[in-house]
């Protein structure tokens, strides 16, 4: 495993073209997963629906760089088609690791601006049921430029603050590129595939948030 990740990560730094690695869940990604307390048995999905992936991104400093998550096998198809898209276009994602490197906490997670996927926990609004992270079927993206607003309007995130007016500036930096609005190229695509965006809600907003539902 560690030489195949070697390989992606030379091929990644020496060419322009998007590259992925996707695999079941291994006995080494198990324990990592159980230690980070982002899997545990009364999770409402078993790990051999679940599957590893690695790809190619673009940072915040125009570099290409290996990210990691976990989906249910069931999207997995389409989140290495719009991660390929977002790819193409030069979508820039500050960084892309599991939550078990932030010990299973989603706010540990959104203070790093971690893009992420599978978390066994329940759901942000309702506490008696699971969210569709704990199923391997919501992503969040770049949380810090796309909070989640609560219905009253709070942010639970001080640098989060500066992105709650949701605009596109001009001259922006590549923060900027990040944020998320309805008609932008990276939001479409994760629509494209049928996936359904917290940015639409009718009353909190999830602007970081996108899940797929059967």
């Amino acid at each position: 495993m560690k030489i195949i990740i070697l390989i992606l990560y030379i091929s990644a730094l020496s060419s322009s073209e998007y590259i992925y690695i996707k695999s079941s869940i291994t006995q080494e990604i198990k324990i990592r997963m159980i230690k980070g307390g982002s899997w545990r048995k009364s999770c409402p999905v078993d790990l051999t629906k679940l599957r590893y992936l690695q790809v190619t991104y673009q940072d915040f400093h125009d570099k290409s760089q290996i990210g990691e998550l976990i989906v249910h096998e069931e999207v997995i198809q389409s989140v290495i088609k719009i991660f390929e898209e977002l790819y193409t276009i030069k979508y820039p994602i500050h960084q892309m690791k599991l939550v078990a490197d932030f010990k299973g906490s989603d706010y540990q997670s959104i203070e790093a601006d971690n893009t992420s996927a599978l978390n066994c926990r329940k759901m942000t609004t309702n506490k008696n049921k699971w969210s569709n992270h704990a199923y391997g079927r919501a992503i969040d993206i770049n949380p810090i430029e796309n909070p989640y607003i609560s219905r009253k309007g709070y942010i639970a995130h001080e640098r989060s603050l500066k992105y709650k007016k949701r605009l596109h500036n001009k001259n922006g930096d590549i923060a900027d590129k990040a944020i998320l609005l309805k008609n932008d190229k990276a939001t479409k695509i994760f629509k494209k595939y049928g996936w359904s965006w917290g940015g639409d809600w009718k009353y909190t907003k999830d602007y970081q948030h996108f899940e797929f539902k059967k």
